[in-house]
């Protein structure tokens, strides 16, 4: 039986990406090869690269003038080459929880870093109406905290080169890519499997790598000039995120799933806020819709071992918070179904029922 799945990330896939990936593992494009095993230089395989790049492209409408790339190393491994290659001197850092806080740590190998940070209040609100200093080489954000629970609703716009990681919230609602230099994220929470990293760079970004010796796997260039191929790139992660983007697309694109994102997590926090048990510790208007955060309260704290074995007897599986933070953790990102709130609603009210 399958069951009803919060993970934060890995993250829940749709059937079709799991099911057409399964076939193509065993065997691939009638090739007589499994995908994990046809050169990723073969037509079959590049016509997938490419055509992954062409719904990218649609999907996000991105513009002609941004490279899309498909790297390894995590969105953790952009934290160090995004100030590798753009750092001067300086930059801002909006600093919202766990993410953006390591990539802070990353940029201040490279120079000096000036964030504003939301950790006063344990990062439960996003900052807002603050000024970047005119003298930094770039502006980085986290646009959805998956441990802290708040994402940043709308597109900012700075007069720096603004970077984005949207790992985890990628493909959930309409973005203006062109107010970005670069969008990038980790495909697990939101996309695909782990093990690919998507890049989308403006291409004019190029012109303004730091005169420094940087390591060819490092450099942007590399991978532009060599299309995500200077090495090997993870073929199966790049076939099954494939997969999830034609999925958005029948689906019916970003749009859809906006509407989708809202219904999901407002029946949610609604049960939570209704709740006498339960409460959500963040800012109601910087709520995430992808990592519904929730806690007991404090008299009901003992019971948190029993809430998870509770919603485990339920099939609702991965709700257990961030062993950094404790609490509770509901990841309902595109994949994740009406249905499978539904049944997580139902587990809040009847756990609601037998001990408040």
């Amino acid at each position: 039986m399958r069951k009803h799945i919060f993970n934060a990330g890995p993250c829940k896939l749709p059937d079709r990406t799991l099911e057409n990936t399964a076939k193509a593992i065993l065997e691939f494009n009638n090739s007589g090869q499994s995908i994990m095993e046809v050169s990723h230089r073969g037509k079959d395989f590049v016509a997938v690269m490419d055509n992954t790049i062409e719904l990218m492209r649609e999907i996000l409408n991105i513009p002609e003038n941004y490279s899309v790339l498909f790297l390894g190393g995590g969105a953790s491994l952009q934290f160090a080459m995004i100030p590798y290659n753009f750092m001067k001197s300086k930059a801002f850092y909006l600093d919202t929880g766990t993410w953006s806080t390591a990539a802070i740590k990353e940029a201040k190998l490279f120079g000096e870093v000036i964030d504003l940070s939301s950790k006063d209040k344990a990062f439960t609100y996003i900052p807002k109406n603050f000024k970047v200093p005119s003298d930094v080489d770039y502006v980085h954000i986290t646009t959805n905290n998956t441990i802290r629970g708040t994402e940043i609703h709308e597109d900012l716009t700075f007069d720096k080169p603004l970077f984005a990681d949207m790992s985890s919230d990628i493909l959930s609602r309409p973005v203006d890519v062109s107010k970005y230099a670069m969008i990038y994220g980790g495909a697990q929470k939101n996309m695909g499997p782990a093990g690919v990293t998507f890049v989308i760079l403006r291409n004019d970004m190029l012109d303004k790598v730091v005169d420094r010796p940087i390591p060819t796997m490092l450099k942007y260039s590399t991978h532009v000039e060599k299309e995500s191929m200077h090495n090997t790139p993870p073929v199966v992660n790049i076939y099954a995120l494939r997969e999830t983007l034609l999925w958005v697309k029948e689906q019916g694109g970003v749009k859809a799933m906006d509407k989708l994102s809202n219904e999901k997590a407002t029946m949610l926090y609604n049960a939570i806020d209704e709740s006498k048990l339960f409460t959500c510790p963040v800012v109601k208007e910087d709520r995430s819709r992808m990592n519904v955060i929730f806690v007991l309260e404090e008299k009901y704290k003992h019971l948190e071992e029993d809430f998870v074995k509770f919603a485990t007897s339920k099939n609702c599986v991965g709700i257990k918070g961030h062993r950094s933070v404790g609490g509770f953790r509901a990841s309902i990102y595109n994949a994740c179904t009406v249905e499978d709130v539904k049944a997580l609603v139902e587990v809040i009210k009847e756990f609601d029922k037998q001990h408040a």
